[in-house]
């Protein structure tokens, strides 16, 4: 093993192979190709923006992992993968965007000279990096291997976050402080929001003290009035004006870990029954995170906030969370349990959740959530430091 620059220990490494090798053995699997990006640098430490062109890694039950890319990639699996660099392979230049060739045909030779044209091969068909054109080329390729669903094989094991990883994370819930107080502080009227953004970006990458920001997987959403109605809206140029919310939804990040975080602004009064809202979401989030314990389910938090907003005669139905921790673009989110009704995911210690139970309603949206760690015992830890409340100013 050379670490070169990984960002964890050897030991953390060989856990999660171990685990996710647990998982194969039980799905049937002889090797899995992953090529969720997130599920690259967790097992690899792999960390480019490369994942618009066709990358993975190929693991087995045996030996190291081995990333497999585009040849200038390669170079940068060197600079951050922790395997031998004989692990680290890259394909020619003349497959990238070709019409004639396509990059899964030298997958299949990799995977023919270690022996795997007859095996049981998992890929992740529920992935944005993995096309349908490749998913054809790479099973006309092996056409005696059998191929099977192995979508959130790696994803699940990335679930209950280990120290090392946990560390990481407070140091992004540090920097996701400073990046929603910049946002409370500078939101007036008059300000255009792309102007608003820009500080808010500026105050993420320099982090805080020796811990350096990274780009987070999620643009800054930051809608007012109307647009706020809306979950997921951006900026514009306009400026922001009284009378109106605004939800920042944001995260810092480290080394690829995020700790979401979303706060609401009102320039102004607020009108009573956004005012009203807010004093049900705040009783329902210390509901939740009273709920949210080890041992009981991701549908008790949602159960605990939706009893108390009852109370206060307001409906919210749907996913009021999901587990986060290292993610690149487009979604910070992990992609396996929710926080909604429905899910029966037990809670364990070492879990990371993006509590969000948001209320969007037909003129405003109040969005106040927190990332929420599962402890030993008693109710959930948030992350961030920031006061929950709505914010007004003016």
């Amino acid at each position: 093993m050379t670490q070169n620059n990984a960002a964890f220990s050897a030991a953390e490494y060989q856990r999660r192979i171990s685990a996710t090798r647990e998982a194969m053995a039980k799905a049937g699997l002889d090797v899995i190709f992953v090529t969720d990006p997130s599920n690259q640098a967790w097992l690899t430490g792999y960390d480019g923006w490369s994942f618009y062109v066709h990358q993975g890694v190929i693991l087995t039950m045996e030996g190291e992992p081995i990333w497999w890319g585009r040849y200038m990639d390669m170079m940068g699996g060197r600079r951050t993968c922790w395997m031998d660099h004989g692990n680290i392979l890259g394909y020619g230049d003349h497959y990238v965007q070709s019409t004639e060739i396509h990059p899964m045909q030298d997958l299949a030779e990799q995977l023919k000279a270690r022996g795997f044209e007859r095996a049981r091969i998992g890929v992740e068909m529920e992935n944005y990096y993995y096309s349908a054109k490749a998913h054809a080329v790479l099973t006309e390729e092996l056409p005696e291997a059998s191929f099977q669903d192995a979508t959130a094989l790696v994803n699940w094991q990335r679930l209950v976050k280990s120290g090392e990883e946990i560390a990481f994370m407070r140091k992004a819930a540090r920097i996701t402080g400073k990046v929603m107080r910049c946002a409370i502080e500078r939101a007036e009227p008059g300000l255009r929001k792309n102007e608003l953004v820009a500080d808010i970006m500026h105050a993420g990458i320099t982090g805080v003290d020796e811990d350096w920001g990274d780009y987070p997987a999620i643009v800054p959403l930051t809608p007012s009035g109307l647009d706020a109605t809306a979950a997921h809206l951006t900026w514009d140029g306009r400026p922001m004006r009284d009378g109106e919310a605004t939800f920042f939804e944001l995260s810092g990040c480290y080394r690829r870990y995020h700790a979401p975080l979303s706060r609401t602004v009102f320039l102004g009064t607020p009108p009573d029954d956004m005012r009203r809202a807010e004093e049900a979401q705040l009783k329902g989030i210390e509901a939740g995170l009273n709920a949210a314990r080890a041992g009981n389910r991701t549908c008790d938090i949602a159960q605990a906030f939706m009893d108390v907003l009852a109370q206060y005669g307001i409906e919210r139905s749907g996913r009021m969370g999901y587990p986060v921790g290292l993610s690149y673009p487009p979604d910070w989110g992990e992609r396996t349990a929710s926080i909604r009704s429905e899910d029966s995911t037990v809670l364990q210690p070492g879990m990371v959740f993006h509590f969000m139970p948001a209320l969007w309603m037909e003129s405003w949206g109040l969005e106040t959530t927190e990332s929420i760690l599962i402890t030993e015992s008693g109710a959930a830890e948030p992350l961030c430091d920031v006061e929950r409340r709505l914010f007004r100013k003016g």
